[in-house]
């Protein structure tokens, strides 16, 4: 049986070297009968492997999938990925969200081609180096498509090694998260650390699940957990406390006349930075605030509708939103109001298939049926 540990204490030898094998044989031997069949997996290039954990951050894989495919698809090659048009690659990443997430990977890919030759490096300290890429990326991709000796230390990981160690301390604190990657580490097979670290993520995504009850029966490693022993998985890993999200008010318009729509592009920095958006007017704004706004765009209204209130929740911030469908007379002057108005007017079709539009406006654009992200594809168009 497991020693008992102090509160707050992370053992710096949490098992034996022979209850390290012992650990690690029982993981690789459930993950070679219950890996899941994924496209990264099944042709795990370097350029493959760091597309899929880049999508993978913050994401499901079965949301992934569509979107890695089509990705690859588009831009098959670093070359490619550093080539790319702005707006091309926001259309490809439009509704996985962490739009910063597909923005690091081009300037990547340029560095790539710059420094590199167009081959990404394989050591740990190079990767590192390239923007959008932290230490567990850059374990993943040493080890996974490069066979190097590195651990890639995700949620998942964390999560599985604070029950295994019943880790008090808070596992996004540095000291916790180096003293937890050191017992990762610790455990790493020789020649295998691919296959490990893709066991152990398997493990926190399949098994050692972060909402609701993990499936301790079905763990093949649970023999070596502090925290089943204890019976009390749910208390780990512990967390910060949560900050309250600011919630922030808003009007959207969907301004159209009989052909064209208005649509608008937000800042480069920032929220959502570079994608287009629906117009839209701070706080909730009456019938006739929506109006007179319009009128003052220079553009005649002709016919308003109220449209349902939609809400979407980003990391620190809140969204609540109305919207208001105006039809208006007709976009005359369309390039002088576009310069002054910073409004842009196109068909509804072409929005959909050029212009990202991120999924906080989708209850709106539903309205005017343009699909965004993988809706878009769900009927195999």
């Amino acid at each position: 049986m497991l020693r008992p540990m102090a509160a707050g204490q992370i053992e710096n030898e949490y098992m034996r070297d022979d209850q390290r094998n012992e650990f690690a044989e029982a993981l690789l031997a459930w993950f070679r009968g219950h890996a899941r069949v994924l496209p990264w997996r099944e042709d795990a290039s370097p350029y493959r492997v760091w597309i899929s954990e880049i999508m993978l951050q913050q994401t499901r894989v079965a949301a992934v999938m569509p979107y890695f495919l089509r990705f690859m698809e588009a831009l098959p090659d670093v070359a490619a990925l550093a080539a790319v048009d702005d707006d091309k690659l926001m259309k490809l990443w439009e509704g996985l969200g962490y739009y910063s997430r597909a923005r690091n990977l081009k300037k990547a890919a340029g560095v790539i081609m710059d420094q590199y030759h167009g081959v990404i490096p394989a050591e740990y300290s190079e990767l590192c180096r390239l923007p959008g890429i932290g230490p567990y990326t850059a374990g993943a991709i040493a080890s996974i498509a490069y066979g190097q000796e590195e651990t890639a230390v995700d949620g998942n990981v964390l999560r599985v090694f604070s029950r295994l160690n019943a880790v008090d301390g808070v596992v996004t604190e540095p000291p916790v998260r180096e003293k937890i990657t050191k017992s990762v580490r610790e455990c790493l097979p020789k020649a295998q650390s691919g296959v490990y670290n893709q066991s152990l993520m398997e493990l926190g995504a399949l098994i050692c699940l972060p909402n609701g009850e993990p499936k301790c029966g079905e763990c093949p490693v649970r023999a070596f957990c502090k925290a089943y022993e204890q019976g009390n998985m749910l208390e780990y890993p512990r967390k910060p406390a949560k900050k309250a999200r600011t919630i922030e008010r808003m009007t959207v318009l969907i301004l159209q006349d009989e052909n064209y729509l208005a649509i608008r592009r937000r800042p480069e920095t920032g929220l959502l930075a570079g994608l287009y958006e629906f117009p839209s007017l701070s706080g909730h704004c009456s019938e006739e605030e929506v109006l007179a706004s319009v009128r003052s765009m220079g553009f005649a209204p002709i016919h308003i509708r109220r449209l349902p209130e939609a809400k979407h929740i980003f990391t620190h911030k809140e969204w609540h939103m109305i919207g208001y469908a105006v039809r208006v007379d007709e976009f005359a002057e369309r390039e002088a109001v576009s310069a002054k108005q910073n409004l842009i007017f196109v068909e509804p079709e072409k929005t959909e298939r050029e212009f990202p539009i991120p999924a906080a406006f989708e209850a709106y654009a539903e309205y005017y049926h343009i699909r965004l992200g993988n809706s878009r594809f769900v009927k195999g168009e």
